[in-house]
């Protein structure tokens, strides 16, 4: 009354807005609840929609869970963009052979065209993503990795990252051969882009609004990406195992092969609907003998290519080691790789094209062939030194024709392709672009086992018997044994021998090939050598303890109580309201330990972030002041530490209790808390010593 006699005509309006409200609130019962809220532009057609929306959500939700549905929108989509980027390649690479062809006879024209094209790609591919994302370079499977080992990274799966990776990864594909770049790793990297924001949409559209693990749809991205770039869903389905590094869950496979089915069986009706193919079928089409693929004797040939494969995966390795140290630590090489990396990537490419130019060395490396077509080449099953032998035979219809129009014996030919690719393969891996390495080293692979196959059949070249009707070697099986061996030593894992089946459907060749990979496993994993991957994880100082134990073998037993950081935020059972409330804006953990008192710093258990908030809310309606353990559940802790823990311990820990924050004592009293954040500044603080 006293603010009605000063402002009466304020407490009128205040009147007729209490009336209007009242009048709004009773009409809006008679509403759809869809239709409250702020004005906004068409309501009623936004209610009608968003009312369909959620009638369809239902009908979706009866049949399964809508994280089901969001792995298969993981693989048709991932396959969309691979058959896209596929396309968008292909129709480069043409209007690049168009323009060469069209400069016949002007040898000068030719070389500029053919130096300058994938020169200026990369230029622009490398400019591009370090001016929009500088995280966006290289493969990217070993950050995959890293955030799979449940280290959070969310710079890596940002929008802008994708962008940038899918366009750069572009202009890196349609400078050829020349580059002699792939892109699995990126692409498994765009999948795991994909599939974080699938999962964020899964959570947001779920009626109980379930959390979700992050690392689950994850783990089938990464079997995806696989599958959507060959059509291979099972060794998809295998890499995504591999590269976890750590416990693998059981409730990640059938969603794995649902995702990575979805992927692979939608690449491939693309491929259908655009005329490529006439149905589904592999992607290398191969024409090995089927009533007597090898003989039982070749085995131990194919063993002995498996070691070979693994000696040449070592010297590999260690080239590409020692010259990314050597750019990590020139000047000169800092410089350009930090301010200069467009200059750095063209400079780098125009000489790598310039030893690959037809008219130079380029006429002995096949250089007009593309890798697809390289590797189709290398599986064919006829023998090539017979063949270039037979003066009746039309060379130029020979996949080999472009290794022997030069003169010189096919093996030869073979032979420096194997050399001066590996050397190209080891330059390239420093350009600073989206690419990936892994059907490099696979074609390379391949032309180490054709190689081999070519010199055992010149050798016994009346076959394995010496009846009339025996069976000639086929030199394309130990191609595919050795594309499979070179690539598993070089990435340390076993996936490639069945996507080198999975590949061809040369399922025959299961055992040898599987032999091989096996033996070249074993002699390049010997000694505790780095992997390719692990090279990559060292080198950017990546918080990824399978890789930081392969530099240095005392990190994981390294105890975890001489690198805790600071006194934890704790509380003791009789804390107030005042302590709780400090307690609250100091510490954004989810559980916050509790002690018996501040003297004692005996460890009682913990209790939630949620509960301490409640427990706020309480303290401020009633009058009676209440501790602490009074409103409060103190939960007891199904898991200590202690400060002789090794990190390796730590992690495995971690890696089973999930998001659970784990508590450091020593004799009963609390000296530190570890969770995923402090685990991954222990990693980094243990990388930068390397």
């Amino acid at each position: 009354m006293k603010n009605l006699d000063k402002d009466p005509e304020g407490g009128t309006d205040r009147y007729h807005n209490n009336q209007e409200q009242e009048n709004q609130s009773e009409t809006s019962h008679r509403k759809s609840p869809l239709l409250s809220g702020p004005w906004r532009p068409y309501r009623r057609p936004r209610a009608v929609v968003k009312e369909w929306l959620l009638r369809i959500r239902c009908c979706l939700g009866a049949v399964c869970g809508m994280e089901w549905y969001g792995y298969a929108a993981q693989g048709i989509l991932m396959a969309f963009l691979s058959f896209l980027m596929d396309i968008t390649v292909t129709k480069l690479l043409r209007a690049h052979r168009w323009l060469y062809v069209k400069m016949e006879g002007n040898s000068l024209l030719q070389f500029f065209c053919w130096t300058l094209y994938p020169s200026c790609l990369c230029a622009v591919a490398s400019s591009f993503s370090h001016n929009i994302c500088p995280f966006s370079t290289g493969s990217g499977i070993p950050e995959v990795r890293t955030m799979l080992a449940g280290i959070e990274m969310p710079h890596y799966l940002s929008l802008t990252h994708m962008f940038a990776k899918f366009l750069g990864l572009i202009c890196t594909l349609a400078a050829g051969s020349t580059v002699f770049l792939g892109k699995v790793g990126p692409f498994v990297h765009l999948s795991t882009m994909v599939g974080a924001y699938l999962s964020n949409l899964c959570v947001l559209i779920q009626d109980n609004k379930k959390e979700k693990v992050a690392g689950e749809m994850l783990v089938v991205a990464a079997a995806v990406g696989v599958a959507s770039c060959f059509g291979a869903p099972i060794s998809g389905v295998l890499f995504s195992v591999e590269v976890t590094c750590s416990h693998y869950a059981l409730k990640h496979y059938f969603p794995c092969f649902f995702a990575a089915a979805c992927g692979a069986l939608t690449f491939r009706l693309f491929s259908v609907w655009s005329g490529d193919e006439e149905t589904l079928q592999v992607l290398f089409k191969t024409n090995f003998p089927a009533s007597l693929p090898f003989y039982s004797s070749e085995i131990l040939l194919f063993g002995f290519l498996g070691l070979l494969c693994g000696a040449v995966s070592c010297c590999y390795l260690f080239c590409y080691q020692r010259i990314l140290q050597f750019t990590k630590t020139n000047p000169v090489f800092i410089k350009m790789l930090t301010t200069e990396k467009g200059l750095y990537s063209g400079m780098v490419v125009f000489l790598i094209a310039l030893v690959t130019f037809p008219h130079f060395a380029g006429q002995y490396l096949a250089s007009k062939y593309t890798t697809k077509q390289l590797l189709t080449a290398l599986l064919e099953s006829r023998q090539w030194t017979s063949q270039s032998h037979n003066a009746s035979v039309q060379l130029e219809s020979m996949p080999f024709f472009e290794w022997g129009s030069s003169g010189i014996p096919v093996c030869l030919s073979l032979a420096f392709f194997l050399l001066i690719k590996m050397c190209i393969l080891v330059l390239a891996c420093t350009l600073p672009v989206p690419a990936g390495y892994f059907m490099p080293v696979f074609v390379c692979g391949a032309a180490l086992g054709r190689l081999f196959g070519e010199g055992v059949a010149a050798v016994v070249y009346t076959g394995i018997t010496s009846d009339q009707d025996w069976t000639p070697i086929n030199p394309a099986g130990y191609a595919l044994a050795g594309a499979a061996a070179l690539s598993g030593a070089v990435t340390h894992t076993l996936s490639p021998a069945l996507l080198a089946i999975e590949l061809t459907g040369q399922f025959s060749h299961t055992l040898p090939v599987l032999l091989a990979t096996l033996l070249a496993n074993a002699l390049a994993r010997s000694g505790h050598r780095p992997s390719f991957y692990d090279i990559l994880s060292i080198s950017k100082k990546l918080p990824h303890l399978p890789s930081l134990k392969k530099a240095c073998k005392r990190i994981p037993s390294t105890p975890v109580g001489g690198l805790l950081g600071g006194k934890p935020v704790q509380l003791q059972k009789a804390a107030g309201p005042t302590e709780v409330q400090e307690a609250v804006n100091t510490s954004s953990e989810t559980q916050v330990p509790v002690v018996d008192s501040h003297e004692t710093q005996i460890l009682l258990g913990f209790v939630f972030r949620s509960e301490l908030l409640m427990f706020l809310r309480h303290s401020k309606t009633e009058t009676v002041e209440k501790n602490l353990d009074d409103v409060c559940c103190i939960h007891p802790c199904s898991v200590l530490l202690s400060l002789s823990n090794t990190v390796q311990e730590v992690l495995g820990i971690l890696s089973l209790v999930g998001d659970q924050t784990l508590f450091v004592t020593e004799k009963g009293r609390l000296v530190g808390v570890i969770t995923w954040l402090e685990m991954k500044k222990i990693l980094e603080d243990l990388a930068k010593e390397i």
